[in-house]
Formats: C-alpha cells, sequence, structure tokens
C-alpha cells in the first residue's frame, strides 16, 4: 500500500455527524480520500460496485469502511452482514461507529464480524480524538492484507 492513497468510505445518514468524522480525518490528515454514503442501499451498491458506483477509478475500494447501524433503506447491521459474506469484502476492516451502547447491537456487530465497534462520543474534543486515535490505529500502524 506504500504510496497508494488511502481510500475510506464513510456509511452515515446524520449530516452533522458525517461533517464530524469528516473534518476529524482531514484535520488530522487521515485519508488521502473520503467517499460518502447516506444509506445502506448505496453503501452495498458501492461496494458491489453497481449504477452509479461502478467506475472503480472513481470509487476504489476503501482501505477502511466506517459503518454507522441506523440507515435508510438497509439498516447497517444488515450491509456488514452481506459484506462480510463476499469473499471479495471480507477482508475490508469495518469499524462500526454508532450512537447505540446497546449490549445487542454490539453483540450482533461481531457476530457479523465487526472489526471494531465505537460508540460516537457526545463531546467534540473527545469525539475529535477518537477520529484521530481511530485513523492513525487503522491506516496507519494496523496491519493489513491484499484486498
Amino acid at each position: 500500500m506504500m504510496g497508494e492513497p488511502l481510500q475510506i468510505l464513510l456509511v452515515e445518514d446524520n449530516q452533522d455527524h458525517a461533517e464530524l468524522i469528516l473534518r476529524g480525518l482531514v484535520n488530522h490528515r487521515v485519508a488521502n480520500k473520503v467517499h460518502h454514503v447516506v444509506d445502506g442501499e448505496a453503501a452495498l451498491d458501492y461496494l458491489n460496485r453497481r449504477g452509479q458506483y461502478g467506475d472503480e477509478t472513481m470509487y476504489p475500494m476503501p482501505h477502511l469502511i466506517l459503518l454507522d447501524l441506523r440507515l435508510p433503506k438497509i439498516d447497517g447491521l444488515q450491509v456488514l452482514r452481506e459484506l462480510k459474506e463476499q469473499e471479495n469484502l471480507r477482508r475490508v476492516p469495518v469499524v462500526v461507529l454508532s450512537t447505540s451502547k446497546a449490549e445487542q447491537d454490539v453483540a450482533k456487530a461481531y457476530d457479523y464480524h465487526a472489526n471494531s465497534y465505537l460508540v460516537k462520543p457526545v463531546n467534540f474534543i473527545d469525539f475529535t480524538k477518537l477520529m484521530d486515535d481511530l485513523g492513525f490505529y487503522w491506516l496507519a500502524w494496523n496491519i493489513k492484507p491484499n484486498l
């Protein structure tokens, strides 16, 4: 991955949350490119190169997926389940980034092979710190297999 631009797929329907995530990643120079979709159906279309996401040069495979759970059209847990069932997608790390601390959400996310589950802090400073740490861990420090 040396020299290759880092790609993140952000799946987040709340525009305020998306803006905070994008600012946090950009401000800390964590990612070269963040692709943002607002629902589960668009996430699966992006990952499976369907519809408007057919051009892989414009919509490259992400090195990391940040996935909210409560999404319109297709729920985040269903997105997670479907992408981890596909051999060509299962190695892409998925970090669930949710406001939910509910044990059943956490358990279900790990049952469907989430790589991490993070609760979005309500405090802006804490949220910014989380984005900084998340970016460095998943995109700089973590060793990944070839996708």
